[in-house]
C-alpha cells in the first residue's frame, strides 16, 4: 500500500515504515503530524484518485528529528568579463517516518465549514442598502454599486469610489 500525499508544499510517494526528509516542519522531535492532502492511494491494486484530493483520507507521520541538509554551492560567472560569485546554504530539513496510511476519517468536516463562510460572504454583497448618515467609506465599491443601483443612480459602471461615495449620498 502506497499514497501520494502533499507534505509542506510537496509531493512525495510513501509506504508505511519509510523515512522521508521535507522541508522543516513547526512539530516538536518525537511528535506526530496527520497530512490529510492525499492525491492518490493505491491498496495491493485498488487505486483511488483523488479530484483534487481523496476524501477523508490521511497520512500521519512522526517526526525523528530535525537537520540540515548538505551544502548546496551556487556558483555564477560571466566568462571574459571577471565575474565570478560563490555563495552556498544548508536547507532545513525535518526526518519523519510514515506511520499510518488512512484510506477513510473526517476530512469531510473540514470541508463544510470552508464552504459556509464564501455564502455568508456573497449575501453581504447582494442588498446592502443603507439609510442616510451612514458611512459609505468603509463600504467596498461592489457594496456600494448596489446601493446606488437601488438608489436609481446610472452610468456608475465608469465611476470610481470616491465618485461613487458622492453620488449616493447626494440621493
Amino acid at each position: 500500500m502506497y499514497a501520494i500525499v502533499e507534505m509542506a508544499g510537496q509531493q512525495f510517494k510513501v509506504a508505511k515504515d519509510q523515512k522521508v526528509f521535507v522541508h522543516r516542519l513547526d512539530a516538536k522531535q518525537g511528535s506526530k503530524v496527520s497530512f490529510d492532502r492525499v492525491l492518490l492511494i493505491d491498496d495491493n491494486g485498488k487505486v483511488t484518485i483523488g479530484a483534487p484530493v481523496v476524501e477523508g483520507a490521511a497520512v500521519e507521520v512522526k517526526v525523528l528529528q530535525h537537520l540540515k541538509g548538505d551544502k548546496v554551492i551556487v556558483f555564477k560567472k560571466k566568462r571574459r568579463k571577471g565575474y565570478q560569485k560563490q555563495n552556498g546554504h544548508r536547507q532545513h530539513l525535518t526526518e519523519v517516518s510514515v506511520e499510518n496510511i488512512v484510506s477513510s476519517g473526517g476530512a469531510k468536516k473540514a470541508k463544510a465549514k470552508k464552504a459556509t463562510p464564501k455564502k455568508e460572504e456573497a449575501k453581504k454583497v447582494e442588498a446592502p442598502v443603507k439609510e442616510a448618515g451612514t458611512d459609505y467609506s468603509s463600504m467596498t465599491v461592489a457594496e456600494l454599486k448596489a446601493v446606488a443601483k437601488e438608489k436609481g443612480i446610472s452610468g456608475i459602471s465608469s465611476m470610481k469610489k470616491a465618485e461613487l461615495i458622492e453620488a449616493v449620498s447626494k440621493a
